[in-house]
Parts: C-alpha cells; structure tokens; sequence
C-alpha cells in the first residue's frame, strides 16, 4: 500500500524558504516578531508625517532643512525595501502594486526619488507639489490596526447599499433641481440660471451646509427649500445607519491577521483555509 510522504507539498502549503518567513513577518501579526515589524513601520510612518508636517513651515525649514533632509531620504530609502520585500514575498507582486496599499506605498516614495529629475528654478513649486503625495504614508497606518480591519470589512459589506442610496440621492437632486429652476427661473434677478445652478443649491442644501450664495425669492421656492431641508436630515442618517449596521456585525466577527501569500488580501476568518478572494491556500 503507498502512502504520501510527509514531506510532499500540498496546496495550504506557505510560501517556502526566507520568502515564506519574510510573509510572515510583513504581512501578519500573530507573531512576535510580525508585532515587531508592524510597530517599527509605525514609528516610522509617524516620523515621516512629523517630518512633512515640519518642513512645510518656513521657519523650522529655513533653519534645519538638511537634517530634514537626511531624516526624509532614510525614511524613503527604508520605505522602497519595505515596498519591495512586499512584492517578493507575494505570488502575485502585480496583484499587490494594483492594490490600494500597493499605491499609496508607491505614492510615499516616488515624489523624493522624482526630486532628483525635476531640476531647475522653475521645477521648484512642481517638487513641492510632488512631496506633498508622501502624506499618503498617514493611510499606511490602517494597515496596521484592529479595528482599521473591521471598518474596512464594514464598508467592504455596505457598499453596494451605499451605491444604490447615492444613485436614489442623485436622482432626487436633478429632480427638485428641475423643479425649483422652473419655479424660480423666470423671475427677474435671479440666482436660479440653470439647472446644473439649480442642482448645485439641491445638493447644498440637502447636506445641510447651506451657503447661502442662492436663495429663493417665490413663496413656492421657499417651501420646495423647507422641504429639501427638512429632507436633508433624514436623508444624512441612511448611510451611517447601514455602515453602522455592518460595524456591529464586523465587531463580532473575528477576523485574523492572517495575508494570502498570492494576493496580499486580509480580513480572513481564524479558521479559514483558503483566500476568500482568490482562492489560493492560506
């Protein structure tokens, strides 16, 4: 009778060799040493921000631009091996890049290394603007927090609900947009001179910020206003109530830390044993 040897490979099988222990690492936390590298990016991730947050004052700049300087390109460099361990230790590195935390990592470092191109006096504000994307770094923080997870997994759940509530909303402004521009339309002086105008003071007053850059004149306008208003603060509730709906369930659900070795995903289940996104063995 033949037997499997213990040592054939099957398909939960990690990634082998340093590549599976550097996934590990980088991409879970139920390890020590996992915990480790997800408090060390921290530290740097906020000394990073702290450093742009300086810079951007022309005083504390003015004074020590070159230790900024410094403490920014050995932030960056420790942020591309970041970002390339990230690709190797993955299956798919292409799935990963196209990911949003695949960007947003691309986005924190790309600007300081195209400073070194964009030369001339001229190019100046242009580098500045292009710095400005390392902030990008502040959405790299989520990754690394519980409960980031779950309001991830919370908005994940409750976007096509939100979709179909946008798109009713969007309906409703065209609609009373219409409605006031035919009924404030033809009044002399008015600021009602279009109906994209017309939708613009829906969508103002409907959120409840009010501007008041346009107001009705007619008695008409003025109840089709107190309407919207009123509408505005029943319409603001529906979203939080359905993200808050999905928070409560994502609260309850355990959800591991464990990453897909092909994809990069989270937000598995403790006990799951394939990616729920791509299929591949955990």
């Amino acid at each position: 009778m033949m037997t499997r040897p213990v040592h054939a490979k099957t398909r939960l099988d990690p990634p082998p060799g340093w590549r599976g222990r550097l996934h590990e690492i980088i991409y879970e936390a139920d390890t020590p040493l996992g915990k480790l590298f997800d408090v060390v990016v921290l530290v740097l991730i906020l000394l990073s921000v702290l450093a742009v947050l300086l810079e951007s004052v022309g005083s504390i700049n003015a004074q020590y631009h070159l230790p900024l300087r410094v403490v920014e390109w050995i932030l960056t460099i420790l942020f591309t091996i970041e970002y390339v361990l990230r690709l190797l230790t993955v299956k798919r590195p292409a799935a990963y890049a196209r990911s949003f935390f695949g960007v947003v990592d691309l986005l924190a470092i790309l600007p300081t290394y195209l400073s070194l191109f964009v030369g001339g006096a001229q190019s100046l504000l242009v580098i500045r603007a292009l710095r400005l994307l390392r902030v990008f770094r502040v959405f790299k923080l989520v990754r690394y927090l519980d409960e980031s997870r779950q309001l991830m997994v919370a908005l994940r759940a409750s976007a096509r609900k939100i979709l179909v509530f946008l798109f009713a909303v969007l309906t409703l402004v065209i609609i009373i947009g219409s409605a006031m521009y035919l009924i404030e339309g033809g009044q002399p002086n008015t600021d009602y001179t279009s109906i994209p105008r017309s939708i613009y003071w829906t969508i103002v007053t409907l959120t409840t910020v009010g501007y008041g850059d346009i107001t009705p004149q007619t008695i008409a306008g003025q109840i089709l206003a107190s309407i919207v208003m009123i509408m505005g603060y029943g319409i603001i509730a529906v979203p939080t109530g359905i993200v808050s709906v999905e928070m409560a369930r994502a609260t309850n659900l355990p959800i591991s830390t464990q990453a897909c070795p092909s994809c990069s995903r989270e937000g598995h289940a403790p006990d799951a044993r394939f990616c729920k996104f791509c299929g591949e063995g955990l």
